[in-house]
């Protein structure tokens, strides 16, 4: 037997160990069916479904979580905010939501959010109105510069470009919140108007934008004109405003206009400086640990609010590790206190034999990427920095949901589920629950060639600060 083989070995009979010992605390939920979980949800939701923000998981999940677990007052804490769902679903049910988002993609569709829920006038419907009608930008000569990054240079067809320009350009003589809602209608199409495809790791790029080579193909379909693309949008942002009399219902089923805070920035900085025991609940999902780059994903999105080369950069590292590209942090000079979370990880047999198997396999060049195990080790131990503040930041008795995924690297299958919750406990938490999706997902095509199909679990963690 190959020393691969023995060490995978090793990490399935760790696992089932794991398993055996969470057995009583992991149950199907029926209930929890992907399209709930997932952003598909939000098709059909007014305002949740105006930007496709993949990543998110839908309005409905929250509802159904804060009933189920009675959460109805307080302040809710999101350190992952992405698009702010879990901060407006909660907010519109009375509560004070707080949310940490670092991509500015995700803190503009917040602050956007914010706009329409305290400041929504008539005056504002009429000049979106007028732009849907009027479409001032075609008698604009003038062209707002917009920046293109290495991995979007090229991704619209030149037509398309010089109508995002006098479409900014014509924006800058509308006041604040007029011009913040054009804005985000734009950010809303870009990928539809453009060669490119968000797929999971990076942007796939359609045959017509000439970058293709080698015989995959790709046709992404029809590429929208800009004037079809943005009135499109515009006629739903404004027929959403209009189906409802009070800005207030336009949040999920609201009972008072929802109270949102948001603190722009990385989670692993900001956390320290909020309060011990602060917050009543906490709802989020965290990055997974399969290899998204959202810095690539939503290049174009970040390109048009001005984000740079240098600027991407950095961003990319400040990202929970969870792609190939990020840089190991020294996280005991970063925070000393998380002393104990780091030692939890240490401690966590499973999760050091996968770190093990992963680094063996590395050596011997048989990864297809060198960076997973440098990603997979900055993962867990930067979650379990996190699980240390969030545990900090609540107040007893205080539930955390999380929803995140199982991932499998080189054969190895890697319990995110159980290793997390197992951290937790060495940090506080009593784990109450692990529920699981009854749908499970399988690993990647190349791992399937390879290794053979394996369900992978995705789950929602109920923890709650004893």
């Amino acid at each position: 037997m190959s020393i691969a083989s023995i060490k995978l070995n090793d990490i399935r009979k760790y696992e089932r160990d794991a398993e055996l010992r969470w057995a009583t605390r992991t149950q199907v939920d029926s209930s929890l069916r992907r399209s709930l979980v997932s952003f598909q949800a939000n098709k059909g939701k007014a305002v949740y479904r105006w930007f496709k923000y993949k990543e998110a998981f839908s309005a409905d999940l929250i509802e159904y979580l804060l009933k189920r677990h009675r959460i109805t007052t307080g302040i809710m804490l999101d350190p992952f905010a992405g698009s702010g769902t879990a901060l407006f679903v909660a907010g519109g049910f009375g509560m004070k939501a707080e949310g940490i988002e670092l991509l500015p993609i995700g803190q503009t569709i917040i602050e956007t959010r914010q706009i329409i829920e305290r400041n929504l006038d008539d005056r504002t419907i009429e000049r979106l109105v007028f732009w849907r009608e009027q479409r001032p930008w075609r008698q604009n000569m003038l062209e707002k510069h917009i920046i293109e990054l290495r991995i979007t240079r090229g991704a619209y067809p030149l037509e398309t470009l010089s109508a995002i320009g006098r479409f900014l350009k014509a924006s800058e003589q509308e006041e604040k919140r007029v011009r913040a809602i054009l804005l985000f209608a734009l950010l809303c199409i870009l990928e539809s108007i453009s060669y490119t495809r968000k797929d999971g790791q990076y942007l796939r790029w359609d045959y017509r934008a000439g970058r293709q080579q080698g015989r995959n193909v790709f046709n992404k379909g029809e590429i929208l004109p800009f004037e079809k693309a943005i009135t499109d949008k515009l006629h739903e942002i404004i027929n959403d405003l209009l189906a409802v009399k009070l800005p207030k219902d336009l949040f999920a089923t609201t009972r008072s206009m929802a109270d949102v805070r948001l603190y722009g920035g990385n989670c692993m900085e900001v956390l320290p400086h909020l309060s011990n025991e602060s917050y009543d609940c906490l709802i989020t999902s965290p990055p997974y640990c399969n290899r998204y780059d959202y810095t690539r994903t939503y290049a174009l999105e970040l390109a048009l609010l001005g984000v740079g080369e240098e600027e991407l950069m950095k961003l990319r590292q400040e990202m929970l590790s969870c792609t190939v590209e990020n840089r190991a942090k020294d996280l005991l000079t970063l925070n000393p206190k998380w002393k104990q979370a780091v030692l939890a990880a240490d401690q966590n047999v499973l999760l050091q034999n996968i770190l093990d198997y992963l680094d063996s396999q590395k050596e011997r060049n048989l990864l297809n990427n060198s960076g997973i195990p440098r990603m997979v080790r900055g993962y867990f131990y930067e979650m379990a920095c996190v699980i240390f503040e969030l545990y900090r930041v609540l107040k007893r008795g205080a539930p955390l949901i999380m929803v995140n995924d199982n991932v499998r690297y080189a054969g190895a299958s890697i319990s995110v589920d159980m290793i997390l919750s197992e951290i937790a406990e060495q940090l506080g938490f009593m784990v109450e629950q692990i529920l699981v999706l009854p749908s499970t997902k399988g690993n990647s095509s190349q791992q399937m060639g390879t290794h053979g199909r394996e369900a992978l679990r995705k789950c929602v963690y109920i923890w709650r600060k004893e």
